[in-house]
């Protein structure tokens, strides 16, 4: 008993002191010394609670800067920087202005020219981006603007003092201009791309109390639920929301009204977390032939469940929308264009494209790694074109005949030799003017309609 009670007292400090940094206004520093003081629990408990803040989008801990209290953030304002992730991103020092780091900022200002032309750039909501011009620094905090000083250079204890009462950020770069606009510009680059990719958490509504049952529940408990919600599969979870199981009308057949169903459950059932992608979890539910996945955070406490239905809705959903931003695949895959195979049965489609100098290897060669991309991507392409669906890979056998060189024009040719509802297994050709260059056998599983 008296463990029972020691472990119940340690949950609730552990949630008075995630309430506490819920509370606490945005952009506030913290540690943990000093919380764990003031609210009497110890440092573990504290350091703890911050890492599941952290986790949670509470607080963010960025070097040089210390941990900070955020505002969460929304997957759609991806594209949106925040003053301290640009610190981050130029591997910046924070001299002023810390409570706010977590202002979103709408335009960069290269200050490469005069300052009375400068002025008429600078808004609330900028950053000015510049070197060691102390009245160009002054200037942007008092129009609203943060400012990003380069070449390694410190602000003046003036321009630190009003960065603080202005809130606005003044951080410091070692790198030059150029450099730093380049930091920048590629991180939003990879976000446009990070926007594209759907997670479970986009899809599912956490504030949606699921249907479970609790340990203790019975069978009569199991069909009453089904009755009512009209679905066979369900989470058990114990007294502090944790899924310890999972009942399934398979479960079920033959057991007594009465029986307990944590003697009946499935234990240790498959569960995702939140932030993984929408394909993997219809990977997963496909292959372990389930139709309801609980989403648990890092303790398996249960957030929230989707369905393998939700899950193609939101695939079919994706396909449809246009790409923002190109990932490496995009960018080898640009040039390569469609055409029917002559002779062959309806799915008969070769894609032909020419290598080019980026794709080269270490030999001067087109790099086998590179080959092997392309492949698959004709593959996805002609599955996706022919029978409107996709597939995960399994496995892939790669045989290269000889090198290819490169500025020489390809014809890749993806053939299905075996195509069913869940597997499909593909041969892939690729010929240059002299024939045959490398040949793939791939298996993989099939998704549903996307």
């Amino acid at each position: 008993m008296t463990s029972s009670g020691s472990s119940h007292d340690n949950s609730t400090k552990h949630e008075q002191v995630l309430q506490y940094i819920q509370n606490l206004k945005i952009g506030t520093k913290l540690s943990v010394r000093p919380i764990a003081k003031a609210l009497g629990v110890s440092e573990g408990t504290a350091y703890k609670a911050f890492k599941e803040a952290e986790a949670a989008g509470l607080v963010s801990t960025k070097e040089r800067i210390g941990t900070v209290r955020i505002d969460r953030k929304r997957r759609e304002a991806l594209d949106q920087l925040t003053f301290g992730e640009v610190a981050e991103i130029v591997e910046g020092r924070l001299y002023g202005g810390a409570a706010g780091l977590e202002k979103t900022l709408h335009k960069f200002v290269i200050g490469a020219m005069e300052l009375d032309a400068m002025l008429r750039y600078i808004d609330e909501g900028s950053l000015l981006i510049v070197g060691n011009r102390v009245g160009a620094h002054r200037c942007a905090l008092e129009e609203g603007a943060g400012v990003l000083i380069t070449g390694g250079f410190e602000p003046s204890e003036e321009v630190i003092a009003l960065a603080d009462d202005r809130a606005l950020p003044i951080i410091s770069s070692r790198h030059d201009t150029f450099t730093v606009a380049s930091m920048i510009n590629r991180a939003m680059y990879d976000r446009l791309i990070k926007r594209k990719i759907m997670l479970i958490e986009d899809i599912v509504t956490f504030s949606r109390p699921a249907d479970v049952l609790r340990v203790g529940a019975t069978v009569f408990d199991y069909h009453k639920l089904s009755r009512e919600c009209g679905y066979s599969r369900f989470p058990v979870v114990d007294e502090r929301g944790k899924v310890v199981g999972m009942m399934t009308a398979k479960d079920a057949v033959g057991a007594p009204e009465e029986g307990e169903v944590e003697r009946l459950m499935t234990k240790h059932p498959i569960t995702a977390a939140p932030n993984i992608t929408v394909p993997s979890a219809a990977h997963t539910m496909a292959a372990e032939g389930i139709d309801l996945l609980p989403i648990v955070d890092r303790h398996r406490k249960l957030l929230g469940v989707v369905t393998r239905q939700e899950v193609l809705d939101a695939m079919r959903f994706a396909g449809k929308q246009p790409q923002s931003g190109e990932t490496f695949e995009d960018l080898m895959w640009t040039g390569f264009m469609a055409s029917a195979v002559q002779g062959q049965h309806e799915l008969g489609i070769m894609y032909k494209g020419a290598i080019t100098p980026q794709m080269s290897g270490a030999l001067g060669m087109v790099s086998e790694g590179v080959l092997a991309t392309l492949m698959t991507q004709a593959a996805r392409k002609m599955i996706r074109e022919t029978i409107k669906r996709d597939y995960s890979m399994e496995s892939m056998t790669t045989y290269y005949v000889r090198p290819v060189q490169i500025d020489r024009e390809i014809t890749i040719i993806p053939r299905a030799l075996e195509m069913s509802r869940k597997f499909t297994k593909l041969e892939i050709e690729v010929n240059d003017n002299q024939g045959l260059a490398a040949k793939a056998m791939m298996t993989a599983q099939m998704i549903d309609p996307y």
